[in-house]
């Protein structure tokens, strides 16, 4: 069963593609010199849909549907730390930290099978996320780390 506040699969996937041109067209157009993070851009759009995917998985908890679904506000509300509309893709960086947070959090309690399931990124989920933790302070600096870390718990 679909949970009705989630976007339905037709937007959820325009919502990709939209992200996944963006950060693409950003990076061609920096013909490979980016900032801190470029490397990290590809996996935006993947843990959008992951999140998504998972959101709408029937063996994930009410209490864990939650952080998905706020982890999936955070990527569409134009209302975050680190705006795309002022600084463009980059801005993603703070989307994905946050999405890697709330999926951390939500192993706790889910089986990983679950989540390699919807996951469909090139490498393995659990790598994906171990990196972007590892990263996270100087992706998106330690104060918004101790924010999301707030907001997650």
């Amino acid at each position: 069963m679909t949970d009705p506040v989630v976007m339905s699969p037709v937007r959820a996937q325009r919502t990709y593609d939209r992200i996944r041109e963006k950060i693409r067209r950003y990076l061609d157009k920096r013909g490979g010199v980016v900032e801190k993070g470029g490397e990290f851009l590809l996996l935006v759009p993947d843990f959008f849909m992951l999140l998504w995917r998972l959101a709408n998985d029937s063996r994930v908890t009410g209490k864990n549907k939650v952080l998905l679904v706020s982890g999936l506000a955070y990527y569409i509300l134009p209302f975050d730390f680190i705006p795309e509309a002022i600084v463009g893709p980059i801005g993603y960086l703070d989307d994905l930290v946050f999405a890697v947070y709330v999926l951390n959090k939500m192993l706790a309690d889910t089986d990983v099978s679950i989540v390699r399931e919807h996951w469909s990124g090139e490498s393995d989920v659990l790598d994906s996320i171990q990196r972007v933790l590892n990263a996270a302070d100087s992706l998106v600096g330690s104060d918004l780390i101790a924010r999301f870390k707030k907001m997650v718990k």
